[in-house]
Formats: C-alpha cells, sequence, structure tokens
C-alpha cells in the first residue's frame, strides 16, 4: 500500500538510533507525553558501522522503537529531528503488516488526533 493511500489510522513503527541512553529516553518521554506516540521501547546498545564525511565511523547507539500511526508520521519526524543530536539522525517509518485488532485499538486510543489543515 502506498503512502498516499494509507489509511492515517493504519500502525507504523518508527525506528531511530540515539547516542546516549539519556537522549533516548529524553525523545521517548516527549513523544509519549505529546501523545505522538503510544509507545516506545528503548532497545539495549548497539554498534553501528557506517561512513560518514568519507571515513568509516564505528560508534555505539541506543536504538528506539515508537509505535504510532500513519497520521503521526510527519510530527514524530519532525520532533525526532528537533531533539535529536545527530546532523542526519535515522528516522524510518515501518508498516505494521499484521497487528491484533486490540494492540491497534490500544494505539489509536493513546494518541491524539491530529487536526488537519
Amino acid at each position: 500500500m502506498s503512502r498516499e493511500t494509507a489509511s492515517k489510522d493504519n500502525p507504523i513503527l518508527i525506528v531511530t538510533a540515539c547516542a546516549s541512553i539519556d537522549e533516548a529516553e529524553k525523545i521517548a518521554n516527549t513523544l509519549v507525553q505529546e501523545k505522538l506516540v503510544a509507545c516506545a521501547q528503548i532497545q539495549g546498545e548497539m554498534t553501528s558501522i557506517y561512513e560518514w564525511n568519507g571515513k568509516a565511523e564505528m560508534s555505539k547507539e541506543i536504538p528506539l522503537h515508537l509505535k504510532t500511526t500513519s497520521e503521526h508520521w510527519d510530527a514524530v519526524k519532525r520532533k525526532i529531528s528537533f531533539l535529536h543530536s545527530y546532523e542526519v539522525p535515522e528516522i524510518i517509518a515501518l508498516p505494521i503488516l499484521e497487528i491484533s485488532p486490540e494492540y491497534h485499538q490500544w494505539i489509536l486510543g493513546n494518541v491524539k488526533k491530529l487536526v488537519q489543515a
């Protein structure tokens, strides 16, 4: 299903990686408190290997998984970009293809409805 035809209530998983546990907690708490995501899961430390400015890098990062709806993608992306310490943070949305109806309703009940312009 393309983003254009996706329902605003479709559940999505947003993934980012943070420089520290403090940063992950700040982003997670802000997004949950503002009801932009229903749930934030902070994972254990991982090692990332990547190229940055023409040089191979290796760093420790904290994965952050966020459950929300398609309607909240733009707002969550903006908020992560604002709060994140990286110049180019990873912000990826994955469609949730299968979900229990009860959990989907829980997500819908824990995110605010956004006013459409």
